[in-house]
């Protein structure tokens, strides 16, 4: 494994040392979804983006990560689901811009 790969396990076991820390920043549990799902260990990305929507449901930029992720893994129906909800909090919040984007990848699944 090269420094990119080290790079990866650090920032993942220093995520991973904050949100076990309970630390509530929903920044950081973002953080590590994505890292997961960087990683390909969707399973871990699904529990984390899980974890954060019940901690912190107006996290808006959680939905749209979470449902191309569950989209690319041919889980269309759960991504649908987490558009849906990501489309709800948006216009709850007043992100247009964020609406917008989930509203065009909900579309997108047909």
């Amino acid at each position: 494994m090269g420094s990119i790969g080290s790079r990866t396990s650090k920032r993942l076991e220093f995520l991973v040392k904050m949100t076990s820390s309970g630390n509530e920043d929903p920044f950081v549990w973002y953080g590590l979804a994505m890292e997961y799902r960087s990683l390909e260990r969707h399973i871990e990305a699904l529990a984390t983006f899980e974890a954060l929507r019940a901690r912190t449901p107006d996290y808006v930029p959680m939905y749209l990560m979470c449902g191309q992720m569950l989209e690319s893994t041919g889980r269309a129906t759960e991504a649908r689901v987490w558009l849906e909800a990501g489309i709800g909090a948006a216009r709850a919040k007043g992100d247009s811009h964020a609406q917008s984007e989930l509203e065009g990848a909900l579309q997108a699944l047909g």
